[in-house]
């Protein structure tokens, strides 16, 4: 790996920012993930006061020269690139922001690392879990701070919740169930693209969607055991090609510790546009959050209420200044976003850089990526035999 101190710039910002290291930006890709990536890079620099290093947005790569200049001079990095191994020859470049899509995670993950640059690539980590534990593997071995980009982890709501099984306000779980519904794909008319091609996506409904609520499971539960599951493409034929992929999954989970899961991901839900929700029950209450109401949760805490009459679930409004990430944002009630999220994000990936502290256990780890790709897979091997799969996960060789 090396040294990190090369790619911090000392003293280029103005003012009280001074003595703010800068680390430069790499970014693959700029569409929908890349966007989300620069507006929180954007608001780091000053939501986070002081942030633990300055990002400078350096170089954007992507395939066309006319729309990387134009995404370049639109988001305000200082140049572009058709070929992404320039990013890893630039000494200014200290992270690798990698939001290309998934048949382009494993070859300039792996590279980036070796380049001694840190981390950060859009989920899922790999077409397959093969693919994801090759990235681990490597990545590992050059000891640079890599994440893999499960956002949802990052929302003051879910942070929150995990505080509450960590000082044991929320008791053992007895289950897990969570959905992820879109609706772009519900017209039979709607066209083909990337994600609807395995080559490229690796599946569809189930890595896309379903990804987001394994990780939660296993961020807010622990290791599934044994899964039985369906995949379904309902439409095989869209304009502009075939569909290789799963439009929708279902699946039934038992956890190591005893408690049983339901997940399903779907993007054929009419009237859905970005509906996550989950809801655990445990011995001594149970929790929801909704992701279209992100800064709440909905919580029952059995035998806490004054009179029997009174049971029942009560609203959290999580925007208090003692709350996840508050001290970051705006007196109560005054609420936050989706994008905020990546905000959260990647100031943690700066503090870790930054402090040389691990990105685990709230940061996914690239661990963590290879994991939720391994459960894909069981689900996937599940669906196609009909029978419930053991899930294993491997360790690095030697």
């Amino acid at each position: 790996m090396s040294d990190s101190t090369s790619f911090f710039n000392q003293g280029t910002a103005k003012g009280a920012a001074d003595s703010i290291p800068e680390i430069g930006i790499g970014m693959l890709g700029y569409a929908f993930m890349g966007r989300a990536h620069i507006n929180a890079l954007k608001k780091i620099a000053y939501t986070y006061w002081p942030p633990p290093l300055m990002p400078r947005l350096v170089a954007v790569a992507g395939r066309s020269e006319e729309a990387v200049s134009e995404a370049a001079h639109r988001y305000g990095f200082e140049r572009s690139t058709t070929d992404w191994r320039d990013l890893l020859d630039d000494p200014s470049i200290g992270i690798f922001d990698n939001t290309g899509p998934n048949n382009q995670h494993l070859e300039p993950t792996i590279a980036a690392a070796r380049a001694g640059k840190h981390l950060i690539c859009e989920k899922p980590l790999g077409r397959t879990a093969d693919e994801a534990y090759e990235v681990w593997s490597e990545v590992e071995k050059t000891g640079v701070k890599a994440m893999t980009a499960f956002n949802y982890r990052f929302f003051p709501a879910v942070r929150l919740i995990k505080s509450l099984f960590e000082d044991g306000t929320l008791g053992e779980v007895r289950h897990f169930r969570a959905r992820y519904h879109q609706e772009w794909l519900v017209d039979p008319k709607s066209p083909t693209s990337w994600r609807l091609d395995k080559s490229i996506a690796g599946s569809g409904a189930l890595g896309d969607l379903g990804s987001h609520i394994i990780d939660l499971a296993r961020y807010l539960v622990g290791e599934p055991q044994t899964v039985s599951a369906n995949l379904h493409t309902f439409t095989k034929e869209r304009p502009g090609g075939h569909v290789d992929v799963d439009d929708a999954f279902d699946a039934m989970l038992t956890f190591d510790s005893g408690a049983l899961g339901v997940l399903e991901a779907t993007r054929v839900a009419p009237g859905r546009k970005n509906h996550m929700r989950f809801e655990i029950s445990t011995t001594t209450g149970t929790v929801i959050f909704d992701q279209e109401r992100m800064n709440e949760i909905e919580l029952h805490l059995a035998g806490s209420e004054p009179a029997a009459n009174a049971q029942g679930f009560r609203t959290v409004l999580v925007s208090e200044a003692y709350h996840p990430y508050w001290e970051h944002w705006w007196p109560h009630g005054h609420m936050i976003g989706w994008e905020d999220s990546f905000v959260h994000e990647l100031g943690h990936l700066l503090e870790a850089i930054a402090t040389d502290s691990p990105v685990g256990p709230h940061g996914a780890t690239m661990e963590d990526g290879y994991r939720v790709a391994e459960i894909v897979d069981a689900i996937v091997r599940a669906a196609e035999t009909g029978t419930r799969q053991e899930i294993s996960f491997r360790q690095l060789s030697a």
